[in-house]
This record gives C-alpha cells, sequence and structure tokens, in this order.
C-alpha cells in the first residue's frame, strides 16, 4: 500500500487508517480485525479517549498483544478534548489527565499522535502548549494535530503552541465535499460557493498540515451508509459500479480512492470492522483515478461544475 510522510515529521504511514471507535462492537474479532489491517498494509490505527468510554484503547491493547504485531511497527493516534454531554475542554488538566488515561488504556509509553478532538470556543492557547510542552518533554506524545478545526482556530494555537500542527482530521468523501465546493465555485453566489471552513483544504496544503479523511463513505449527519443505496443515490452507484469493473476492485474501494487520488495527499480513515471489507479498501489503496474519472464521480454524487 502506499505510504506517505505525515507532514513536518518522520512518520511514514499507510494511506488507510483503521479507526477503532467501534472495536467493541459485539460479534467482533478485535485480533482478526487489526492483524488483517496490518497484514493488508495499515500501520496506522486511530482512537480517541470517548470511544466506548475508553473501552476501545482499552480492547485494542488486548487484542494488539495476541496479534504477530510489535508495537515499534505500528503508529497509534488518540484525541481528546470531548467530555460527552458536558463540554468540550482544552485545559491544561483536562488534555493531560486524557492523554495518561489513554496511554494506559492503550497500554504504551507514548502516543505517535495526539489530536485535539473538536474545537472549544474557551480555549486558552496558553494552557495547550504548557500542556504539549510537558507531554512532549515527556516522551509521552511525539506529534500533534487537531481534528474539525478551521484556519482562524488553528491559527489561534499557533500563538503559543510551539509544535507544529502536523494533522487534521476532517469529514470528507463523495456525499462530504464541502471543502472542495468553495474552491470550485470561486466568484459565484450559488450555495456551493459559501465558504463553511475557512479554506481548510488550501490552508493545510500551504502550511503542510496532512489531512485525515474521516467516515468516508457517509452521507448526511450519520445518516448511512451511500455506497450500494440505489434507491437515494443511482447515479453515483452506477458509476462507483462501472469504476469498480474497471479498475477489479469493490464500489467502496473507489470511494476510497476518490480521497486518496486528490494531491492534498490526505490519508482515508475506515471504521469498518469487518475484515473483508478492510481487505476491500486496502486493495483499492493504489489506484489512481483519471482526472475525468474523479471529476465524473463527483458529479454524479450531484455536485455540479460552474
Amino acid at each position: 500500500m502506499k505510504k506517505i510522510n505525515i507532514k513536518n515529521t518522520d512518520i511514514i504511514a499507510s494511506q488507510i487508517v483503521l479507526g477503532c471507535m467501534r472495536i467493541n462492537e459485539e460479534g467482533k474479532n478485535p485480533v482478526e480485525i487489526i492483524q488483517t489491517a496490518y497484514d493488508n498494509g495499515i500501520n496506522f490505527f486511530d482512537h480517541a479517549d470517548i470511544y466506548g468510554g475508553g473501552e476501545c484503547e482499552t480492547i485494542f491493547a488486548k487484542a494488539f498483544k495476541e496479534t504477530t504485531i510489535n508495537r515499534s511497527d505500528v503508529y497509534l493516534q488518540s484525541k481528546c478534548g470531548i467530555r460527552p454531554g458536558v463540554a468540550f475542554d482544552f485545559s491544561k488538566a483536562h488534555i493531560i489527565s486524557s492523554v495518561e488515561g489513554s496511554l494506559k488504556r492503550l497500554d504504551t509509553d507514548y502516543l505517535d499522535a495526539l489530536l485535539l478532538h473538536r474545537p472549544d470556543t474557551l480555549v486558552e492557547p496558553e494552557e495547550v502548549a504548557e500542556a504539549f510542552y510537558e507531554l512532549e518533554k515527556a516522551g509521552k506524545v511525539r506529534v500533534f494535530g487537531v481534528s474539525n478545526q478551521n484556519p482562524g482556530q488553528i491559527d489561534l494555537l499557533k500563538t503559543a503552541v510551539k509544535q507544529p500542527m502536523n494533522i487534521n482530521q476532517l469529514q470528507f468523501g463523495l456525499k462530504h465535499t464541502g471543502m472542495i465546493d468553495a474552491g470550485i465555485h470561486v466568484n459565484m453566489s450559488d450555495a456551493g460557493s459559501f465558504v463553511h471552513d475557512g479554506g481548510i483544504l488550501e490552508y493545510s496544503r500551504i502550511h503542510n498540515m496532512t489531512i485525515q479523511a474521516w467516515s468516508p463513505f457517509q452521507y448526511g449527519f450519520f445518516e448511512g451508509i451511500f455506497v450500494g443505496n440505489n434507491d437515494k443515490f443511482p447515479e453515483l452507484n452506477a458509476k462507483l459500479n462501472e469504476l469498480a469493473d474497471k479498475y477489479k476492485v469493490t464500489p467502496s474501494g473507489i470511494a476510497v480512492a476518490f480521497i486518496n487520488r486528490h494531491p492534498a495527499n490526505m490519508q482515508t480513515i475506515i471504521g469498518t470492522m469487518t475484515p473483508s471489507r478492510i481487505i476491500e479498501a486496502t486493495e483499492a489503496a493504489d489506484i489512481i483515478l483519471t482526472r475525468e474519472e474523479w471529476y465524473a464521480l463527483y458529479m454524479a454524487a450531484g455536485n455540479i461544475l460552474p
């Protein structure tokens, strides 16, 4: 599988990331899931302190010990900053306690990456800077980043934080194209021209941030999967099927290839806990869609070119 260099770091990571939010699903075999991912080229695993109330990290760590994989062979990333139903919290105390909790649950001495999970409007950059400094100095976190944050919020953090913001985890896929729509509809007055996120795509490319695309198969606000949903998305699925036949992969694989084709060199986070679907995604990781195919998918998803 194609590997990418996480910007401003020495991390050489798989373009496909396994998101572990659902590794606690009943009836799943986490050992098989992790081993399958690794055997098919995935060396980057994404967590968050809130996934399963922390249970997902614990399950991952226990299962990881039963695989043939060494800790040094993979990269572990976690996120913090959400206290479900209570607050977003980027205070120094919360960041540090969250990392300590993740390290204990993951049974590891360090995180390869830590992301701040959704913006905290009460953020005090100086507190974040102190937390990051202490975590880096103690060797508990290697690199840092954010999730779902716009350029202004990142620049605000940079007024105090000295470490580079290496990663931004953003929702992107065939039915979540907002961050590219505005760039295509520049100087227009239609709905697609509205800039929702401050030009985060261009900002990330200019400032050498690696974008991680989450929920690549979802439509709406977690309304469901568009792949195979011929009732709602017949044109899109027809195009996915056509290209899947051409490249001898699955329609889900083509949805991944759509993301990976973008020159921003994104990582795609897949959240499936089904080994066969993990393989499907990895098999398509090296496909390079033509410009015409990429735009055909974009339009089949319901978008227009002005």
